[in-house]
């Protein structure tokens, strides 16, 4: 299924715009089913989006924000993702969300992958947003090319759920989402910035193996279409 590029002036009118349509698939899920879920990603490329949505007016005790995956830290370690999404998203109203978090006090990143996804099984499937960030190697998740669980992570039989990923490229063991977890959002965004994470998303919307850029999985088989927000 191809991916639909929205392109913005700049990365301030991404982050209005982008808030904008996941406020109203938040607030539809709400109307239509009473909840309303939400996993999103780590990076630098998401702070100024998490911003805008937080001050969105939704009925945000009824929303439940996850992360599409985690680094094995704890959340005071300032390169873990739920605090980069506690100082950004869970702010102003958004402050009513429940927060899921994917890290566990565990003696082992298995054991915290056991953890995590018994906590999150709770979730209601699909979700109803998923906002997916890609790397310039192409890895989007935790799925790192070269990464030992990635045949595991990017296997449509693997079952939904939290797997671990170690990677020369990832720093800290990870856990992240699986495929089947992620592919089949109904609103499935892939959020990039910049001229070079463009030439990135052309390279890996060509012909190659998934293993060399696991972004080519979600491109290629997700069931849901991937709208790309990008700015230069």
């Amino acid at each position: 299924m191809a991916a639909t590029m929205h392109a913005f002036a700049d990365g301030a009118e991404l982050a209005r715009t982008l808030a904008d349509n996941v406020a109203a698939s938040l607030a539809a899920a709400i109307t239509a089913r009473g909840t309303a879920t939400i996993a999103v990603s780590g990076g630098s490329t998401p702070k100024r989006f998490f911003q805008e949505l937080s001050t969105r007016d939704l009925d945000w005790a009824k929303v439940t924000v996850t992360l599409v995956d985690e680094r094995f830290v704890p959340a005071d370690n300032p390169r873990s993702n739920h605090l980069l999404v506690a100082e950004n998203l869970l702010q102003n109203k958004a402050k009513a969300a429940n927060f899921l978090p994917l890290y566990q006090a565990a003696a082992s990143v298995e054991e915290a992958a056991k953890l995590a996804s018994d906590a999150t099984a709770a979730i209601a499937n699909p979700f109803d947003v998923a906002i997916l960030g890609m790397g310039g190697d192409g890895h989007t998740a935790s799925f790192f090319p070269g990464g030992s669980n990635l045949k595991a992570a990017l296997d449509p039989k693997t079952p939904r759920g939290i797997i671990t990923m170690e990677a020369d490229g990832a720093g800290e063991p990870r856990l992240t989402f699986t495929f089947s977890s992620l592919q089949d959002a109904k609103l499935l965004v892939l959020h990039i910035e910049g001229d070079s994470k463009k030439d990135v998303l052309t390279k890996a919307e060509g012909t190659g193996d998934e293993a060399e850029m696991p972004i080519r999985a979600i491109l290629r088989r997700a069931a849901s279409p991937v709208e790309v927000y990008w700015a230069p």
